[in-house]
């Protein structure tokens, strides 16, 4: 089945007036190395096989019912071919689980482009616990430590890290052809038991034959087991590969084109923001030197209105004085002044 290969892409609008700087937004248009909703593919995918695997079965029910049920002389084929179908239906579980898991991954990594192309300065604030903001915060806390940030060394932390989770199916599909040789050589020996039995026998006891026919049975069922369950977990378990390494590529390539160029400090970013500054202090030095003239105005307005308001009084104090004099000429009165 072909997958789909549509891809995200990361827009920034460019801002008029200011320069592409460290902004989360880049200016640039970017094509992520990133399959979108890959491992719902998988998922559907696995859905149909394993719907075609079951049609499969039961238009072949006969026959599987004379190999597997019918004819058993004893129960070591049922153990046998139950302990691999347990194996590869756990293995299968933890495929599926993973699958999920990284689905859930997908849709985050997703969320936190759109919101980093909105412009928002802390996307991590809206996306939920993922792998992402997982990087995104380990990025922040270097920067804040003043710690240079290392890609090389996030990336093979989280490759190592996702490796781990596939450990269990990565077991089970290395161990399930060995179940299937372990069944063959056990039917086997049962076989060789029943034909040892025949030699000397009477020609009446077909017990061993039936032993011998048993064994053959059981090394036929246990192969033809062991063979279709490695297939189908062998086959999902290199499309689980391929959805880790699809979503480390997509979170390296957000990481590259969003989060080094607003977390990483480089000579030239740090020039650039130095010349930031000093255009700010240019700009505040103007503000306060248009203070300054003001305030010297005002105080030259204030200085004129206290000399005007000095004079003022002068005038009214020379005027009662003349008052003073004629009332005291009017009234023939004594000089009392010293």
């Amino acid at each position: 089945m072909k997958m789909s290969t549509d891809t995200l892409s990361a827009t920034a609008p460019a801002v008029e007036g200011r320069p592409p700087t460290a902004d989360l937004t880049p200016p640039y248009l970017y094509r992520m190395p990133f399959r979108r909703q890959y491992s719902r593919h998988v998922l559907f995918q696995m859905f149909v096989l394993g719907a075609l695997a079951a049609g499969l079965l039961l238009w072949n029910f006969d026959f599987l019912r004379n190999v597997y049920l019918e004819n058993q002389l004893t129960n070591v084929g049922w153990l046998i071919n139950g302990g691999i179908v347990a194996l590869f239906l756990l293995g299968l579980a933890r495929i599926v689980a993973l699958l999920r898991f990284y689905q859930r991954e997908e849709q985050a990594l997703e969320q936190f482009v759109e919101d980093a192309e909105s412009g928002m300065q802390d996307p991590a604030d809206r996306a939920p616990a993922s792998l992402i903001t997982s990087r995104f915060d380990a990025m922040r806390a270097l920067h804040e430590a003043s710690v240079p940030t290392d890609q090389g060394a996030l990336a093979a932390t989280l490759t190592a890290s996702e490796s781990t989770r596939a450990s269990v199916p990565k077991f089970i599909a290395n161990i399930l052809i060995l179940t299937g040789v372990f069944g063959t050589i056990v039917a086997l020996s049962m076989a060789l038991i029943g034909a040892s039995n025949l030699i000397g026998a009477d020609a009446a006891d077909v017990t061993g034959m039936g032993m011998v026919v048993h064994g053959m049975s059981t090394a036929l069922s246990t192969t033809m087991t062991a063979i279709l369950c490695y297939l189908f977990l062998g086959y999902f378990y290199l499309r689980l590969t391929d959805v880790q390494t699809n979503l480390v590529a997509g979170i390296e390539h957000v990481t590259t084109h969003y989060l080094v160029p607003r977390f990483h400090v480089t000579e030239k970013g740090v020039t650039h923001q130095l010349a930031g500054l000093i255009r700010s202090l240019q700009s505040v030095v103007g503000q306060i030197a248009q203070e300054r003239a003001s305030l010297l105005s005002a105080e030259e307005r204030l200085f004129g209105a206290v000399t005007e308001e000095r004079s003022r009084q002068e005038r009214l104090a020379q005027g009662l004085e003349e008052i003073q004099d004629l009332l005291r000429e009017g009234f023939r009165l004594p000089d009392q002044r010293p």
